[in-house]
């Protein structure tokens, strides 16, 4: 089973903090990258771009189609512009 994590945090943080969590319990963690997500609500629309610069940049299509499961109404792009 995987777990996906999108938080408004550093990728290396968020890392951290899961890897402590499931430490002992069998369970593998790893990053596959990060980036950044813009969200402009009066518009509801949401970008999602960049990457980590200690991971790389995750695979944003996984991002878009989480966030459009939770923000049906918004417009979501993405891009591999920008940090």
């Amino acid at each position: 089973m995987s777990t996906i994590a999108l938080r408004p945090f550093y990728s290396t943080d968020i890392f951290e903090d899961v890897e402590k969590k499931v430490h002992g319990t069998g369970v593998d963690v790893w990053c596959v990258g990060g980036g950044r997500i813009l969200h402009t609500s009066q518009d509801k629309k949401l970008a999602v771009f960049g990457y980590s610069q200690g991971y790389g940049k995750a695979d944003h299509t996984i991002s878009v189609d989480l966030l459009k499961k939770v923000y049906p109404d918004y417009t979501i792009t993405c891009s591999d512009e920008g940090y």
